[in-house]
């Protein structure tokens, strides 16, 4: 029912590289979509891991941003994305 993969993080502190090793449990079907990924890519599981979560925490930073912002940018005119596009470029 679930597959187990392990994903190895590597992370820089003072010049040195240091793994820490997760280790996720995944349903099947989802363990099999990141198996045809990696080899239809030629990447591996590990780094699509790693990219993927990357994205995942920097949207909810992006979000958390946006939220606490949101009040201020519509006092100021900026009702939309657009406006905030339009008024940096």
């Amino acid at each position: 029912m679930f597959a187990k993969i392990v994903n190895v993080v590597y992370c820089s502190a003072g010049g040195e590289k240091m793994r820490n090793v997760l280790s996720v449990s995944l349903p099947e079907r989802m363990a099999r979509e990141l198996n045809g990924f990696a080899k239809a890519t030629g990447r591996n599981k590990s780094d699509i891991i790693k990219e993927s979560l990357s994205n995942y925490l920097w949207e909810i930073k992006f979000r958390e941003t946006r939220k606490r912002f949101s009040a201020r940018a519509k006092k100021a005119g900026f009702i939309a994305d657009d406006d905030i596009f339009k008024a940096v470029s």
